[in-house]
């Protein structure tokens, strides 16, 4: 019987050495457990082989029942993980041409001159992350999915609430205690057959933002916190992905594209310390307008497709404020700081 844990232990050995895939290493080990096996089924009591192999064969079926559970449990637990808390992207395939029905969905954007078919097309092959499946991401989802990007993420670790449903159109009443980035998939299959999506339920952090965007062209953030905000724009400007920013709270929003790359500023440029204690109130602390994030997510999900298909001019250079309560919108140019901690 140590014969064989020595021989399975060499196996596994030469197989390190060798720099073999661990799936290799495995079905080795599993070939040897089959000839032993064998060896304990097929030859007769006291025969050396089988003597030096463990005697009875029941031993052996008992190993092999408990590596079968082992497999069984650690693919359920890779299945849920995948499901709830993933960290790399791995794009599923998509088709490169555009069903008919996708064709008449689209048609009000191919005759835009400025998105035409090759626009459309820039779309469809497009993958867009959405950070943030609330008042801003939930627009900005629904009409970047109606619009037909191929390829939209959203991460996001809360769970949808009564409160949301006053602005967060994307949710509904019975999806209530349901994780919003489960909800928004729900909606934008619903919407959109032909979209593919990942979610991601779980909290941006630090450690895998860089890598995450990376596997995006065009990062959306919907975030209502300093902190997060500022680690977004690290991660997007570290991965070399445009930022599409929006903020609100009250009666105002504000917007602005941030892209390093085209010589533009970053949000670290604009908000280089985080607010005073006091100054910046959450949406829960201060109030919003329901419509308002409305507005301002359906704004990011346009300056999003002039940026993916390279109509008009974004707003890479300046923030545009809006002012619901008297009907009002400004500009404010932005230039990039050269002592930029981000993107200097």
């Amino acid at each position: 019987m140590i014969v064989v844990f020595v021989m399975a232990a060499v196996l596994w050995g030469i197989g390190a050495t060798m720099n073999t895939p661990y799936q290799a290493r495995w079905i080795m080990i599993g070939l040897l457990y089959v000839a032993v096996l064998a060896i304990q089924v097929a030859l007769p009591d006291g025969h050396p082989l089988r003597e030096g192999t463990g005697a009875e064969p029941a031993f052996w079926l008992l190993i092999g029942a408990l590596g079968v559970l082992v497999f069984g449990y650690r693919k359920l637990l890779m299945s849920i993980r995948a499901r709830t808390n993933p960290v790399a992207f791995d794009p599923p395939k998509r088709e490169d041409t555009f069903a008919e029905v996708e064709l008449e969905r689209a048609a009000r954007h191919i005759v835009l001159r400025e998105i035409g078919g090759l626009g459309q097309k820039r779309l469809k092959e497009s993958k867009v992350l959405v950070v943030g499946a609330g008042g801003l991401g939930a627009p900005a989802l629904m009409y970047l999915g109606a619009a037909g990007v191929g390829m939209l993420g959203v991460i996001d670790d809360d769970s949808v609430e009564n409160t949301n449903l006053q602005r967060q159109i994307i949710h509904r009443d019975t999806n209530i205690g349901m994780p919003k980035v489960f909800s928004a998939e729900a909606a934008l299959k619903a919407q959109n057959p032909f979209l593919e999506g990942k979610t991601y339920h779980r909290k941006l952090t630090e450690d895998v933002a860089e890598e995450l965007f990376a596997e995006y062209d065009l990062i959306l953030d919907g975030t209502d916190g300093f902190e997060t905000r500022a680690m977004v724009n690290k991660a997007a400007v570290a991965s070399a992905r445009p930022l599409v920013w929006a903020a609100i709270t009250q009666w105002e929003g504000q917007i602005g594209v941030y892209d390093p790359c085209v010589e533009g500023p970053c949000y670290a440029c604009t908000y280089p310390d985080a607010p005073a204690p006091g100054l910046s109130a959450t949406c829960a602390e201060a109030g919003v307008l329901g419509p308002l994030p409305g507005v301002m997510g359906s704004m990011m999900a346009v300056e999003a497709i002039k940026v993916l298909t390279g109509a008009g001019e974004p707003l890479s250079s300046d923030m545009l404020v809006y002012d619901a309560l008297y009907g009002e919108t400004r500009k404010i140019r932005l230039k990039r700081r050269s002592d930029c901690s981000v993107c200097g």
